[in-house]
């Protein structure tokens, strides 16, 4: 290329498509640079087939307690895929093209400032966007190397149903997938070292482990994997007999598994890329440190999505690159939003915002159960709350919803924490009835009128009762006196016209008597 590119992406998952897109409509020369296929994780091993796969099975577990029937593994493989297939034209090179992004399929890699070379083809740069994203990240345990395991990203590629799968880790992914492959008939155990979902509302985490309990999910938490053996192979056809793995954990426990999944975490795609010759900062962990306008330590480079010190999800990678590309491009420092929405697939949902727990002076926390919730009750739902987290002056800090299609309702949490509304102002915010939403409303209805029991407010209340009460005394005294005033204005006319009439005589004697004289 003769010409420098004006903003070189390097990745092409949501982060990499969205910065690439946002930066071509600004007028900005853009090549993206891809070393497998477009789309990302989120397309092809996580956010569209863990959906889908999800909503398979549930639909399995119905089927299952109303007439016993078991699912078809390789229809909901085929479910799984034919999804992706419809929504990843959208991602597709062409795709990108249309709207003015080049994309070129290779390794990129840095070579110096404003250089770099896909695939040993060199190029010039202005601007740069890093959005390379993560792997699964894999625990080093004696013997996991020998076992079958999957991981989010592999996981797919299995061609029938494990019978029995543990899983090491207990974040959303260890519980979604746990609970998907349990409601599909597998035997599932999860082994959580620090518990379920540790991030979140400990409320919800239990309703949740609940929940896979009741879907026949083992769980240990407090214990992990320590040494993993293979049993000895027994005679027979293989696919009738898959290899078992022996797993043995801190706490002495011994587990068997046909298949191993893998959710501990992820770790950032960095290790290739030649940031050393840009002198761009990286963490502990290999991540891109980044600023609140997503630019890192090198004043010409930008990153963002899972490749960066924040939260690994799609929407965020979205956000936040097009953040990016429009700094890069236009030379602003736009600032990213501190609001991060998340949300656990698992039945019941866990979606949250800002904070879950009252941790600071003055904060105060108003839960609304489903069981209260009318609309919950008519779908014999009633598994979950609303809990919000206010501040001394009534603003919404964050909170945390549980029940079905909770991420539906994360949305106006998220504005409210966004917007600082307070639960005043939500409260004051007319909702439609039945819903779920009607929680999210109580819980804020809730807080405000617990606030009119705080004695300023209710000096306040009694004083305005008060005047209210003397105008409405007032209003009905002068009502009864109007009549009583009316009747004396009458009276007094009457006395007027009939003084009139008595001295008209005189008068007109006093007249003659002045004409005689």
């Amino acid at each position: 290329m003769d010409h420098p590119i004006d903003l070189l992406v390097i990745g092409g998952g949501t982060a990499g498509i969205v910065g690439s897109k946002t930066a071509a409509q600004l007028g900005a020369r853009t090549v993206l640079v891809e070393a497998h296929r477009t789309g990302g994780d989120c397309l092809w091993t996580g956010c569209v087939p863990s959906k889908t796969i999800l909503s398979a099975a549930a639909r399995a577990a119905q089927a299952r307690e109303t007439d016993g029937s078991e699912p078809d593994f390789a229809q909901v493989r085929q479910r799984v895929s034919d999804t992706i297939a419809t929504i990843e034209p959208e991602d597709s090179p062409e795709a990108l093209e249309r709207a003015g992004v080049s994309v070129l399929h290779g390794h990129a890699r840095f070579t110096g400032p404003g250089e770099a070379e896909i695939d040993g083809r060199p190029v010039r740069f202005r601007r740069a966007l890093i959005a390379t994203g993560s792997a699964p990240a894999v625990p080093s345990i004696p013997g996991l190397d020998a076992a079958q395991t999957a991981t989010s990203d592999t996981v797919w590629d299995l061609t029938s149903l494990p019978a029995r799968m543990v899983v090491l880790g207990g974040g959303p992914i260890a519980c979604e997938l746990g609970q998907a492959f349990a409601r599909l008939g597998s035997q599932v155990t999860i082994l959580a070292r620090s518990g379920l979902l540790p991030k979140e509302d400990r409320d919800a985490a239990a309703l949740v482990q609940a929940s896979l309990e009741r879907d026949g999910v083992q769980v240990i938490d407090e214990d992990e994997a320590s040494v993993i053996r293979q049993a000895p192979v027994r005679q027979g056809d293989a696919s009738q007999n898959p290899p078992v793995s022996l797993i043995t954990t801190s706490a002495g426990r011994e587990l068997k598994a046909e298949v191993i999944l893998i959710a501990t975490g992820r770790t950032p795609r960095t290790a290739s890329l030649g940031l050393e010759h840009l002198g761009v900062d990286l963490d502990e962990r290999g991540q891109v440190l980044v600023d609140d306008s997503m630019r890192t330590s090198n004043r010409s480079v930008w990153a963002a999505g899972d490749v960066t010190t924040h939260p690994k999800f799609t929407h965020l990678a979205g956000v936040h690159a097009s953040t990016a590309a429009s700094n890069a491009v236009l030379g602003l420092r736009r600032s990213i939003s501190q609001t991060v929405p998340r949300i656990t697939y698992t039945s019941p949902e866990v979606a949250a915002v800002g904070l879950t727990e009252a941790t600071g002076p003055g904060m105060t926390t108003s839960t609304v159960s489903l069981e209260d919730t009318d609309r919950a009750v008519t779908e014999e739902s009633r598994e979950g709350f609303v809990r919000l987290v206010i501040d001394r002056r009534g603003r919404i800090l964050g909170g945390t919803i549980v029940g079905p299609r909770a991420g539906e309702s994360l949305g106006e949490l998220s504005l409210a924490v966004a917007q600082k509304m307070t639960t005043r102002q939500l409260a004051g915010v007319t909702h439609a009835y039945p819903t779920y939403n009607d929680a999210l409303w109580n819980a804020a209805i809730v807080h405000a009128r617990q606030a009119l029991g705080s004695p300023v407010v209710k000096t306040l209340t009694r004083g305005l009762a008060a005047v209210a009460r003397y105008r409405d005394n007032h209003a009905t005294r002068e009502q009864t006196r109007a009549p009583e005033r009316a009747g004396s204005e009458d009276q007094t006319e009457a006395r007027t016209e009939d003084q009139a009439r008595s001295d008209a005589p005189d008068r007109a004697q006093g007249d003659r008597a002045q004409r005689s004289a």
